[in-house]
């Protein structure tokens, strides 16, 4: 008897995890890969790019309302070259470098398996700039640059099995120095 005690006592312990997730699904610890299309825009013009990264955040649902805390770390092959920058012998290339985010959103769980969302926060982007001039070695430069922002945006996120979850978001990036990055993202993610 005392065996069949015990074994129904880690039974229910087991189970209680399985039973909050059923209860609130988008609530936990949750990590995810994060792919999609990138448009970075200065006073220069703008470039495409693909944006690739890795986030993480901490969820909390009560009811329908859900809350978090979210991180980024991102990356980007958006760059691109102005040839005939200031000489007819120069050129200048600009390259986006990581992208790094933390904040919080907020969302409704619209059906028990689908939640709509909107998140802001900060971000902070490198991007380098690299200038040759042929004719002038000397005025010839590279550098990075640290840029902070504010990021916004929204998205959807539909669970696809207890615990995987896929997400399509859109985010709009205002730095300094009159920078400016779109982005529209897929993700797949795991909540614990």
């Amino acid at each position: 008897m005392k065996k069949i005690l015990i074994a129904a006592l880690f039974g229910a312990a087991a189970a209680t995890p399985a039973l909050a997730q059923d209860t609130a699904p988008f609530t936990g610890f949750r990590v995810e890969g994060l792919v999609g299309y990138d448009h970075l825009k200065g006073n220069g013009g703008g470039r495409d790019g693909l944006a690739y990264g890795v986030g993480a955040g901490y969820d909390f649902q009560l009811g329908g309302a859900v809350a978090g805390i979210e991180g980024e770390w991102m990356d980007s092959n958006t760059d691109g070259c102005e040839s005939n920058f200031l000489t007819t012998t120069d050129s200048i290339c600009a390259t986006a470098k990581r992208d790094l985010y933390v904040g919080g959103r907020v969302g409704a769980a619209v059906t028990p398996s689908t939640l709509i969302y909107a998140k802001a926060g900060y971000t902070n982007a490198r991007v380098g700039v690299n200038y040759t001039d042929t004719a002038t070695p000397a005025n010839n430069f590279s550098a990075r640059d640290n840029l902070d922002g504010v990021r916004v945006g929204a998205g959807v996120e539909q669970k696809l099995g207890t615990n995987l979850y896929a997400k399509a978001e859109y985010r709009y990036s205002n730095y300094e120095q009159g920078l400016s990055r779109h982005q529209v993202v897929a993700g797949l993610g795991f909540r614990f």
